[in-house]
Parts: C-alpha cells; structure tokens; sequence
C-alpha cells in the first residue's frame, strides 16, 4: 500500500477532533467518533466520541495482520466493552441508556483479505465507485430539520441567529437520541455491544482498483482527491452553511467552527 494524501481537520479544534486515522502495514483505517448527545463524559475532558475513536485506534494499530471482518467487529467491540468494565460502569444502564455509550463508526482496508469493512456511517471509493453506509433515518431527520429551519427563516429567523444556536437540531434532539436505541439493531456501530454483522457493508478489492478513499461523514461530496473534496467542502458552507439545501445534515456551521463536523480523508493505493 502506498499513502498518496490524507488528512485530519476537527470542526473546533485538532485536539477535540473525534475523527482520527489508523495507518500501519496491514490496514488503513478512518474512524469517526460519534457527535455526543449527552453532557455525561466517560473519560473526563474528553468527549465519548473522542474516547472510542482512540481506543479504536489503538486497537487496530495492534490486531492480527490477518483478522476477520467478523473477528474485527468481536475483538474491537470487547475493547470497549472492556473500558466499560474498568470504569466500573453498569452494562444494564448502558444497554437501556445507548446514548451514553462510547459509540463511533469506522471503515477499514484490510490488505490481507483485500477487503473494504464499513462498519457505521463512513464513506469510500474502491475503483471510482462510491460506496457509503448511513443510518437508515438520517435523511429523514435532515430533512425535518432543514424544514423547520426554512419554516423560522420565512418567520424572521437569520442564517446567523441559527450559526449562534441552532433551534433546527434542538427541534430534531429527540428523535436523534431515540435513533440511538436502534444501533447495533438496524444499523451496526462500534459501541461495547455486539455488532450485527450482516449490517456491516464489506467490498472486496479487485487487484486492479488502482486507488482507494476511505472518508468520515464530515466530507459532503467525496471527491477523487483531497483538494477535490476540500473545494466541494469549501463551496457548501459558502453556499449553505446551515446545510438545509444543497446538501442536507443533521447540524450546520457554528459560529467558531471550521465546518459542520470533523473531517478526515485518506487516498492510497494497493
């Protein structure tokens, strides 16, 4: 495998960026720490997204060359599982309350089996084919959020009130908590419980794919190269930076942030 360009950009900051990257000999990873809905913090100063993309991280900076999709998903969920347990935290609560849990979606080259693993929401291209995995309800709740928006702006509401706060994403919290209680039923994560396997999307490799994207969410229109989707990036939160139009989110541009969300991209080759 040979790395051609790659990047990590947080929304706020590098250092509260809940996407990160996992590059060794084996795999290459994107993983994405899920956007925390719950002020509860697991590790103190650091956001439960955060949390799991790290221990994700490690985990596959240390898993066999030669691992499974299905052993991937059971070791990577124990590893979390198991910081569940050194914290002394109840997996009663946690299975009754998910939203409180370390959650984040991650997808994975393996260079073994030649294989793309999508485990949650993420994104990729394999041989200029597109290819991504979203939650079964996010363009549902996009599109009530973008509607209430579009609704207060008739009434008076400004493009800057809502980049201060949001009441669109207030108006659609609920139902984004609720669709917490379906993860790991109707659509997989990596969240300390069982990952339903036959959610999890798995592309084979063909020898001559040439190159690779691997992306988190954060990127709207993923693009044949970085500065491809940069520029797409670019344009969207000039355009639209509610994102309620073009291209529709669960959030938008905050007042401060650098976009709507973290971002992270890799290209190689294998």
């Amino acid at each position: 495998m040979k790395i051609i360009e790659k990047a990590i950009v947080g929304k706020k900051s590098q250092e509260a960026c809940e996407d990160g990257l996992a590059i060794n000999d084996s795999f290459v990873a994107v993983i994405d720490g899920s956007t925390s809905k719950t002020a509860v913090e697991i590790s103190p100063g650091m956001s439960n997204g955060r949390y799991c993309m790290e221990l994700i991280r490690w985990y596959i900076g240390i898993m066999p060359a030669d691992i499974s999709v299905d052993d991937f998903c059971a070791n990577v969920t124990a590893v979390v599982r198991n910081e569940y347990m050194a914290h002394a935290l109840s997996l009663d609560y946690l299975e009754r309350h998910p939203v409180e849990r370390l959650t984040a979606s991650a997808v994975v080259y393996s260079c073994c089996h030649k294989q793309v693993w999508m485990v949650g929401d993420c994104q990729c291209i394999v041989g200029g084919t597109y290819y991504d995995n979203p939650k079964p309800q996010e363009a549902v709740l996009a599109d009530k959020r973008a509607g209430y928006l579009k609704a207060a702006m008739k009434g008076g509401l400004k493009v800057g009130d809502v980049c201060t706060y949001d009441p669109g994403r207030r108006f659609i919290m609920h139902d984004l908590k609720e669709c917490c209680m379906h993860q790991n039923i109707d659509y997989p994560v990596i969240d300390g419980f069982e990952i339903p396997t036959s959610k999890v999307k798995v592309i084979n490799v063909n020898d001559d794919c040439g190159e690779i994207i691997l992306a988190s969410d954060g990127y709207p229109f993923l693009k044949p190269t970085l500065e491809d989707s940069e520029m797409a990036l670019s344009r969207q939160l000039a355009d639209d930076p509610l994102c309620i139009g073009t291209f529709k989110a669960t959030k938008g541009l905050m007042d401060g942030n650098a976009s709507f969300d973290d971002r992270c991209y890799v290209r190689f080759t294998v």
